[in-house]
């Protein structure tokens, strides 16, 4: 099987000739640059042979153009310090203007695309990350001035999520034009570490919707549920073909998540466990994980984004192991 002909047949929960698999990692540095950052997705990918590449870019890339500003600091996950917010009073909320995608940060993400796009053709399917709405005002404002003006200034934040999600889909409708096959829409709020569940269907969900209909003729979209304490239950219905959660970290396991989505389940080992000396309870894990879903709707991957510290052995061990789980 090719790459794409794996991923569609893993999805429908088709046989397979081996699982899919796929891990991605930040660029910290080489994320500032479009050359740069596509440089390094193509070397990563020549390394490990992934079935689709997830394309890194940091999580400024979609607010930068409203004021933000960021620094690397070293942290091994890969991501920057945001150093600069731009929103003080609920009032800051209604400053925010739909950006255009092919201007800025935006645009230079979208060269980014173009590079990859002549470099992997339609033999690599590539994704591109976006941030849900919520999550890209946590970033403008920080967590707990998004917090604050949540509970009580309400109609500020539906403007600024309104907003920005309008921006998001003009986005992605330029992604469209540079071959990304699908999205990786990464969502951080559906947590109760975070929001109740009434807080996350008011200010969450209407707009992840609004997001993902502008998707919905993509083939290879993965929906990232991020952190532990997730609410599965409000997302598992979402209109994506790959959900990707922290299954080691949290509830529910691979089984019990594929017996709640209708697509792929995205997972199966522990990013910290891959990133120590010894692989061998990494490849446990993902034995484990194969053996839960019988190797049927499930690709070999971390719940989250793998540290940059990363050992390169672990790495290909990983990647060699997903040649020999072969669904009977």
């Amino acid at each position: 099987m090719n790459k794409r002909e794996r991923l569609q047949a893993a999805i429908q929960g088709q046989q397979v000739d081996r699982v899919p698999v796929a891990l991605w990692r930040h660029f910290p540095g080489d994320d500032q640059r479009a050359e740069d950052l596509a440089r390094a997705h193509i070397e990563f990918q020549k390394t490990y042979d992934w079935d689709f590449v997830k394309v890194s870019p940091a999580s400024s890339f979609c607010i930068r153009d409203w004021g933000v500003e960021d620094r690397w600091e070293g942290n091994i996950e890969g991501t920057r310090r945001y150093v600069r917010r731009i929103i003080e009073t609920p009032d800051d909320w209604l400053s925010l203007r739909v950006l255009d995608p092919e201007e800025g940060s935006l645009g230079e993400q979208l060269r980014c695309l173009e590079i990859l796009q002549q470099e992997f053709g339609t033999e690599t399917p590539y994704i591109q990350t976006i941030f849900s709405p919520l999550a890209q005002l946590k970033n403008i404002a920080g967590q707990e001035t998004l917090t604050l003006h949540m509970r009580q200034n309400a109609g500020q934040i539906h403007h600024a999520l309104q907003t920005v999600a309008d921006t998001t889909v003009r986005f992605i409708n330029a992604a469209k034009k540079r071959g990304i096959a699908g999205i990786f829409y990464a969502v951080q709020h559906a947590t109760y570490r975070l929001m109740s569940e009434a807080e996350y269907q008011v200010f969450g969900r209407p707009y992840d919707l609004q997001v993902l209909s502008a998707i919905s003729d993509l083939w290879l979209n993965v929906l990232h549920l991020h952190g532990s304490h997730g609410m599965f239950h409000l997302i598992s219905d979402y209109p994506v073909q790959i959900v990707n959660w922290h299954d080691r970290e949290s509830r529910p396991s691979v089984a019990e998540g594929l017996r709640r989505i209708r697509g792929a389940a995205l997972a199966g080992v522990d990013r910290d466990v891959l990133h120590m000396d010894d692989p061998e309870l990494a490849l446990e894990q993902a034995r484990d994980a194969f053996e839960q879903s019988g190797g049927r709707r499930w690709m070999l991957g971390t719940g989250c984004v793998i540290l940059v510290t990363t050992p390169s052995g672990n790495i290909h061990k990983l990647r060699a192991l997903a040649e020999e789980l072969k669904p009977e």
